[in-house]
This record gives C-alpha cells, structure tokens and sequence, in this order.
C-alpha cells in the first residue's frame, strides 16, 4: 500500500498516510498530531534507476569533461562521483587528492607535494593528459 506525505499547516509537522489507490480521492485526511484539515500534500524524491553501464556512460560524456583543466573544485567533484558510480575503494591517497581539488589546490601543487602518487600503479601520473 503507498504511502503518502503531507505537511500540517497548522501544526508545522510532516507525516505520513498509508491508502491504496482508490482510498487517494476518498479518504478525508487530517494532521495526525493535531487533527487538523488544514494540510497540504508534499510530493517525495523520486529514483530513477538506471544500469551502471549508463550511470558511467552519463560520466564520460565528453561535455560534462569541458573546462574541468581550470577548475580543481569541478575536477575534484567530479572524481568523486566518478569514484563513487564505480563502487570500488580507490584507496587513502586517491581520497586525498580529492579533498585537495575539492579545497581548490591545482593538480600541479598536488603532484608536487606527492611525489610518489601513483608510483606503484602502471598508470600515467596526475598530472599527464587524459
């Protein structure tokens, strides 16, 4: 059975109300804390699901890359979510240089305090281009 949410305008106070379908139209609501009819409908957050294919396809898309050179904060954001749709722990250095962007300090200054990021992977270092 749906749940449904309002708000009483009267009492300030959010709550819920569990009918089916057919009791939407029919049932009288009032505030659960006050009894009140003055209340009003809240609608909930919605969730689209979709694949993990299209989650990281929606990622790469080469317009949602577009100025992120200039900006550690957007770069940074945007490794965490990257980061995050994965699903994998990229380990405490990985964390660290996020919250470095995220902070607003440059890729160079970071590969420079870190001389050893990424050392014992067989990737390019930070600071290559992609």
């Amino acid at each position: 059975m749906p749940n449904y949410t309002y708000f009483c305008l009267d009492c300030n106070k959010r709550f819920l109300v569990f009918m089916s379908y057919n009791e939407f139209d029919e049932k009288e609501i009032t505030c659960t804390y006050c009894k009140s009819k003055n209340i009003q409908r809240r609608i909930g957050l919605l969730r689209i699901a979709q694949s993990e294919e299209k989650r990281l396809e929606k990622l790469a898309d080469p317009s949602a890359l577009e100025g992120l050179e200039d900006d550690p904060r957007a770069l940074g954001k945007m490794m965490r979510q990257m980061s995050s749709e994965v699903g994998e722990d990229m380990g405490g250095e990985f964390d660290e240089v996020i919250d470095r962007l995220e902070s607003g300090q440059s890729p160079e200054d970071i590969e420079k305090s870190m001389p050893d990021l990424g050392a014992d992977a067989d990737t390019p270092s930070f600071g290559d281009d992609f």
